[in-house]
């Protein structure tokens, strides 16, 4: 089991709108693209034990929390 996600790493989840992080073991940052890969909404930061939704996007990207900047700035969602 992670105790964390490499800063560099990212899961990204196709057709999906909602995630949870019950049994994370630490927080996330969730980058939501609509259809054509564009930035919806970013949470940051989100702890485990907790449920997020998006119904406007159409995939999550998953980063560890305080990573999801430096995705974005590399490109992510352009």
């Amino acid at each position: 089991m992670l105790d964390a996600l490499p800063p560099t790493l990212a899961l990204h989840i196709p057709r999906c709108r909602s995630v949870h992080t019950v049994t994370m073991r630490f927080a996330l940052d969730l980058i939501w693209l609509d259809r054509d890969g564009r930035v919806v909404r970013v949470d940051r930061g989100v702890p485990p034990g907790r449920m997020r939704s998006c119904l406007r996007a159409r995939s999550v990207v998953e980063a560890g929390a305080g990573t999801g900047d430096a995705f974005l700035a590399a490109g992510l969602g352009a």
